[in-house]
């Protein structure tokens, strides 16, 4: 083999194996970032009441007072799990409690108190692929928005009586937020009177980027650089699964929602960091508002300002549902 040639087969060999490790890491976030995470009931009450241990009462009240029903729907061929609680008396306002990344609706009772106190039913779903509901990948609140707007068709079904139909808010945490916001995006029905996101991303590409920053704990854990490994992963989810990190975009949703909404975020929050709160803020058009709570980490802002927090819910949302 003349000394050309062994160049040329010295440089394939070296792409084909960067190419080789790009697209295995690239794998290897997917399976890590996206692998389904049916938590348990027993785990889920056990996270609930760790920070919660006053709803105890309240939980058991509601099942022994028959207020409770765990139900399934079958939607897009998989079957998904929602806990739909009843108000004391009967009314047509209906709270849609959107739940985070590897939790599942259980986790969504404390803010569901806040709702339930003003006399709403609630609605808590399991998203696709955690706790009991089905489904082969973490869809980071993207392709969720199909399934929570399916079980928002159901509530409002079931809660509208003889009304023309419900008043609805929805109310997401984390990646349930991103869910919000996705949701807030399409054209929706007119029970849906207002919104609020607690500590969302502006997109899933630039939630993952951040994971693979230089000082995030997955980098700390996997030296897995953002470049070329994120374009690859992002290609490889829309291969598998029908949808890629860019289009999952919640930024490009709030641009086109015209719905009242409150934006929540703590002022310390290194997860989801705080600075994604101002864009998302500034790309949605009026109405809306904000509360930065002073101090807290990721999805803490409720545990750490309960008054405040229950309070400036309460009052942007009795604006829009009477």
């Amino acid at each position: 083999m003349s000394k050309t040639n062994k160049i040329i087969a010295g440089v394939t060999t070296g792409v084909v194996a960067l190419v080789a490790a790009d697209i295995v890491a690239s794998l290897f976030l997917i399976n890590f970032a996206l692998k389904p995470e049916h938590m348990s009931d027993r785990k889920a009450y056990v996270k609930l009441y760790r920070y919660n241990p006053e709803l105890r009462l309240w939980v058991d009240s509601l099942k022994l007072t028959r207020r409770w029903h765990d139900t399934t729907a079958t939607i897009k061929g998989t079957r998904q799990r929602c806990i739909i609680i009843t108000a004391k008396h009967p009314t047509t306002k209906v709270a849609v409690l959107v739940h985070g990344y590897k939790n599942s609706g259980i986790q969504m009772l404390s803010y569901g108190k806040i709702y339930y106190d003003m006399g709403f039913n609630l609605v808590l779903p399991d998203l696709y692929a955690h706790g009991k509901s089905e489904g082969k990948e973490i869809q980071m609140g993207w392709n969720d928005r199909l399934y929570v707007l399916r079980w928002m068709e159901i509530a409002n079904r079931l809660f509208k009586g003889e009304a023309a139909e419900t008043q609805m808010v929805v109310h997401g945490v984390s990646m349930g937020a991103a869910t919000t916001m996705a949701i807030s995006g399409e054209r929706l029905p007119g029970y849906v009177k207002c919104l609020v996101e607690d500590c969302g991303y502006t997109s899933v590409h630039d939630e993952f980027k951040h994971e693979l920053s230089d000082t995030s704990l997955l980098r700390t854990k996997y030296p897995i650089p953002q470049f070329p490994i994120l374009p690859t992963a992002s290609l490889l989810t829309k291969w598998k699964y029908g949808w890629d990190f860019e289009e999952a975009s919640m930024i490009n949703q709030v641009k086109k929602c015209k719905l009242p909404m409150l934006f929540i975020h703590g002022d310390n929050d290194d997860f989801v960091p705080t600075r994604m709160v101002k864009p998302l803020y500034e790309a949605k058009p009026q109405p809306k508002e904000i509360y930065i709570a002073p101090g807290s980490r990721h999805a803490r802002s409720l545990t750490d300002h309960r008054a405040d927090y229950t309070a400036r819910v309460q009052s942007f949302v009795t604006k829009y549902i009477k």
